[in-house]
C-alpha cells in the first residue's frame, strides 16, 4: 500500500528520535541540578503522566518533542535568559521534525497535522524551554492564517519557508493605544494602484525586528472590526522600522519590538483573505493561539511538578524528607490536580477546534484562561517548595515562573477571556465568530 505524506513524516521523526538519544549535549547545564530529565520515570504509570488518553501515533510525536526537549532546549534555557538569545538554530532543528508549521496542510508545504497534535507538541516542548515553544507556537499561528486564508501564490511562496523556518513569523494585532479593544485599532492601509500604503505601529510583537514575515492587522475601511483587513508585510519593505529591543521579566529568548509603519509600501497582493476579513482572521487565529499558548503553560507546570517532587523526596528539614511532612504531600496533591484538570480542557478545546464543534471560542477562552491561570499557580507553589533555592537562577523554577506569568496576558488577556465565556453563556442566538 502506497504510504501517505503523514507516514513518512512519522517515520522520519522516529528516526530523529533515536538519533537523538544518541546525542551529547555540550552545551551548559545548570550546576546544581545536573541530573535532571525532563520526563522522569516515575512520571510514566502515574496520574500526571502526560501520555494518557493519547492515541499511539500521538505518543509518537509527543516522545519526539519530549526528546528534542530534553537534548536541544532544556540544556540551553538558562543560557538563553540570561543573554537574551533568540535561538534561530535550534528552532531551525525543531522545524526538520515538522514543528515549523504543524497544522498546516500537507500540499502547501505544511505538516498535516491537527490542533490536539499541536497542544501535545507545544505542552512537550515547553518542559525544556517555555519561551523559544511559546514564539515557535506564534509562528505556527502566522503560518496557519496564511495557509487558510492567503492566496495560492501566498501559500506557495511562504508555507515551505515558514514550515522550515528559514523564514520566521511574528503577529501584529496589539497597538500601542489598542490592546483588549483591537476592533478599534488605528494603524491604516490605504490603497494605492497596486499597493496598499500603511502607516501607524505595532506594540509588543515577538520576534519583532529580526522575524521575516509580519501579519498585520491594519484598518482599510469603517470604523470596528468590519473595517479590518490582513496584511502581509515582508522585512526589507520600504517604509518598515522597529522600535528598541524590551527589557522583560521572562520570554528572554524571544526579542520583542514595536513594529513602525510609515509610509510603509505593500503589495496589493500580500492581501491575506478579503478586504474587511482581517478581524474574523484574527480572531479565528486566536482561538488555536489561546490553546498553543496554554499548552505551553502546561509544559512548564509539568516540569516545575517533576522539579518540586524529587526536591521533597531528597531535602531534609527536622530530621526527615520534606515528602514525609503531610501539609507539603496535600500541596503536591493540590498541585496534580490542578496540571491534569488544566491539561484535561485543553485538550478538550483542542477536539472542539478539530472538530468545528460550535462552542469552540468559549472552550478555547476557557482553556487559556483556566490553564494559564492554574499551571502559573503550580510553577509559583513548586518555587515555594524549594524555599531559598528556587529564588536562585541555577535553579529553573524560577525562569518557568517568570515565563509562563505573560500567558495570563497575551492572545487575549484573561480579563477577556472571562468575557468572551459570559457572552456566550448570556447569548441566546447565533454566536459571533463561531
Amino acid at each position: 500500500m502506497k504510504r501517505t505524506k503523514k507516514v513518512l513524516i512519522m517515520a522520519a521523526l522516529r528516526r530523529t528520535s533515536l538519533l537523538l538519544k544518541n546525542v551529547l549535549c555540550n552545551s551548559r547545564t545548570r550546576s546544581l541540578n545536573p541530573m535532571r530529565s525532563i520526563g522522569e520515570i516515575w512520571v510514566d504509570g502515574s496520574c500526571v503522566n502526560p501520555s494518557l488518553g493519547l492515541t499511539d501515533e500521538q505518543k509518537q510525536i509527543q516522545k519526539v518533542a519530549t526528546d528534542f526537549a530534553r537534548n536541544e532546549l532544556y540544556p540551553n534555557m538558562a543560557k538563553w535568559d540570561e543573554e537574551e538569545i533568540f535561538p534561530v538554530d535550534t528552532m531551525k532543528k525543531a522545524a526538520e521534525l515538522g514543528f515549523g508549521a504543524i497544522y498546516c496542510k500537507e500540499e502547501n508545504g505544511g505538516t498535516g497535522l491537527g490542533r490536539m497534535d499541536a497542544s501535545v507538541i507545544f505542552e512537550a516542548l515547553s518542559q525544556g524551554c517555555a519561551s523559544t515553544t511559546a514564539y515557535i507556537s506564534i509562528h505556527n499561528m502566522c503560518a496557519w492564517m496564511i495557509d487558510e486564508f492567503g492566496n495560492k501564490e501566498l501559500q506557495q511562496k511562504w508555507i515551505p519557508e515558514l514550515g522550515s523556518m528559514d523564514k520566521l513569523a511574528s503577529y501584529c494585532l496589539t497597538e500601542p493605544n489598542h490592546g483588549s479593544d483591537a476592533a478599534n485599532l488605528s494603524t491604516t492601509a490605504k490603497r494605492q494602484g497596486d499597493k496598499f500604503i500603511l502607516n501607524g505601529s505595532k506594540a509588543f510583537i515577538s520576534g519583532g525586528g529580526d522575524t521575516d514575515v509580519y501579519v498585520v492587522m491594519c484598518r482599510t475601511g469603517e470604523q470596528g472590526p468590519k473595517g479590518i483587513s490582513c496584511l502581509l508585510v515582508e522585512k526589507g519593505s520600504p517604509g518598515l522600522a522597529f522600535g528598541k529591543k524590551e527589557k522583560k521579566v521572562g520570554w528572554n529568548s524571544q526579542p520583542t519590538r514595536a513594529v513602525i509603519f510609515e509610509d510603509c509600501e505593500v503589495p496589493a497582493s500580500n492581501l491575506i483573505g478579503e478586504l474587511g476579513d482581517g478581524f474574523k482572521i484574527a480572531m479565528r487565529g486566536l482561538n488555536g493561539g489561546r490553546i498553543n499558548i496554554a499548552s505551553c503553560s502546561l509544559g512548564a507546570a509539568q516540569s516545575s511538578l517533576e522539579l518540586a517532587r524529587d526536591h521533597l523526596k531528597v531535602r531534609k528539614q527536622f530530621g526527615k524528607t520534606l515528602d514525609s511532612f503531610q501539609h507539603l504531600q496535600f500541596t503536591l496533591a493540590e498541585m496534580a490536580t490542578k496540571l491534569v484538570t488544566s491539561r484535561n480542557i485543553v485538550r478538550m478545546a483542542a477536539k472542539a477546534l478539530d472538530e468545528d464543534w460550535p462552542e469552540k471560542v468559549s472552550l478555547c477562552s476557557m482553556a487559556k484562561y483556566f490553564a494559564t491561570e492554574e499551571c502559573s499557580k503550580i510553577c509559583n507553589e513548586a518555587l515555594q517548595l524549594h524555599g531559598g533555592y528556587g529564588y536562585l537562577k541555577d535553579y529553573a523554577i524560577q525562569q518557568y515562573v517568570r515565563d509562563i506569568r505573560v500567558h495570563q496576558i497575551l492572545e487575549g488577556t484573561n480579563e477577556i477571556m472571562r468575557l468572551l465565556i459570559s457572552r456566550d453563556l448570556l447569548t441566546d442566538g447565533e454566536r459571533k465568530y463561531s
